[in-house]
């Protein structure tokens, strides 16, 4: 078992390895931009309760850049693999299990995902910000990560249109990407809204890389619900994967 998820990851670490140098570069693009705009542009005449609002905000990009790395990392390609260039079915007839697999790529998603969160440490380091580095906060961060990787595969797996793909990122990552507590607080919110949002792993993802970033802890609340979505949305990408090979 153990072998088989190595080669499924070895696989795409070296095609990332390849592009390692773009993969970065590409990677900063996004995050200098959050910096500038509502670190150094808004976050100059806003103050929270933490401090500046730059320190507020690069939890909540550490959250959101990882939930998009790693869902794109695993989704795209294995979607286009599935649907276009036929790739997936070298992995159907390999004497692999469909746990071996599921594993294998959402840890090569993983991977790609706390790259990416290491960058935008350095860079928010550079502009200034304040927090702290720990065991929690990378714990945190994997799970994120683990989440939405997962996610990749399923939506990947079960979506049959290139266009359906992007009407999930749409729907779906897209309303997260701002709601979930990434550049605000959820408190002022309606209850209502607040409570739906308190169903979303970013929400929970969110709160908690601010909570150790400032160093304290997350809640027994945001373990629970990221490591159910981690079991979950894993366990959904194995059923999958088996009624793709059926």
């Amino acid at each position: 078992m153990l072998y088989d998820i190595g080669t499924v990851f070895w696989r795409d670490w070296i095609v990332l390895r390849r592009r390692l140098g773009t993969f970065i570069f590409s990677r900063m693009i996004a995050p200098v931009l959050y910096l500038v705009a509502f670190g150094w542009g808004v976050g100059r005449s806003v103050q929270v309760s933490q401090g500046s609002y730059l320190d507020f905000i690069v939890p909540g990009i550490l959250a959101l850049n990882s939930m998009n790395i790693s869902f794109n990392s695993v989704g795209g390609p294995l979607h286009t693999g599935r649907m276009y260039h036929k790739t997936l079915e070298e992995y159907l007839v390999a004497p692999i299990s469909p746990l071996a697999f599921v594993l294998g790529k959402v840890l090569s998603g993983t991977m790609r995902g706390l790259i990416s969160s290491v960058i935008i440490i350095i860079l928010a380091y550079l502009f200034g910000a304040n927090f702290h580095l720990n065991g929690l906060l990378a714990l945190v961060l994997t799970l994120n990560c683990l989440i939405f990787a997962a996610l990749g595969f399923v939506v990947a797996m079960l979506i049959d249109s290139h266009e359906d793909m992007g009407n999930f990122s749409t729907y779906v990552l897209l309303p997260m990407s701002f709601l979930c507590a990434t550049f605000f607080s959820t408190d002022k919110l309606p209850s209502l809204v607040r409570w739906l949002l308190e169903l979303l792993p970013l929400t929970h993802a969110s709160d908690a890389l601010r909570a150790t970033s400032a160093g304290g802890e997350p809640t027994g609340l945001s373990w629970f619900v990221l490591t159910i979505y981690v079991a979950a949305l894993l366990g959904i990408s194995v059923w999958a994967m088996e009624k793709v090979r059926e």
